[in-house]
Formats: structure tokens, sequence, C-alpha cells
């Protein structure tokens, strides 16, 4: 599986171009075409971060949320909806970025040395 084909995984039922989704992966350092490495933390970390951009600028689209309607879902459901997964996708982020630190061990360092 490619970083774009899990990326489209993670949104799963908002349209962009390939393209699109190559400048958001650019954008977190992944390239389209790589293979995903599901045991790196690290890519883990940026595939969420890339779908969080992808929300982000949806949220920040008022256009985009005033005619939505879903079924029975109502424009306001959609963007409490939409914020909690933004928030679900920071936790998850800032969850990952602190298993790298640890595994990585970046916040030890050497004060005195003899």
């Amino acid at each position: 599986m490619l970083n774009i084909e899990r990326l489209k995984m993670e949104v799963k039922g908002i349209t962009l171009t390939d393209d699109e989704y190559k400048i958001y992966l650019d954008e977190n350092d992944l390239m389209a075409t790589e293979v995903y490495q599901s045991n790196s933390i690290s890519n883990k970390r940026k595939i969420y971060a890339t779908a969080l951009s992808i929300l982000e600028s949806i949220a920040n689209n008022p256009n985009s949320m005033k005619d939505y309607k879903l079924d029975d879902m109502t424009v306001s459901q959609y963007h409490e909806n939409l914020m909690a997964r933004i928030d679900q996708l920071q936790a998850k982020i800032d969850k990952l970025q602190q298993e790298e630190n640890t595994t990585n061990d970046t916040s030890f360092f050497m004060l005195f040395n003899d």
C-alpha cells in the first residue's frame, strides 16, 4: 500500500484530486508513491498530520458547509463531527509524537561531561 492510498483510507468520504493529496503529503514530508510503513511511528504520525491538514482545510472553508446536508444531518452536526474528528487526530498525533520522542531518547541530554 502506498502513502496516498493510506491517506485516502484515513479521510474516506472526502473527495480530492490525486494532485491535491500529493500536495498535502509533500507538506508533511511524505512521498505519495512510497510504500506506507505501518510499523513506523513517524510514518503513522505524518499520515495523521496530513489527514488533519485536510480536515482543517475543510473546516476553514465555509462554502463547503453552506449547502451540506446528508440524510438527516444538518450543517451544524457536520461541523461538530468534523471538529471532534480534528480533536481526535490531534490527540493521536500528540501521542505518537510522545512515543517517537521516547524511543529516540531526544528528551535526554548530558549536562556535565568529565
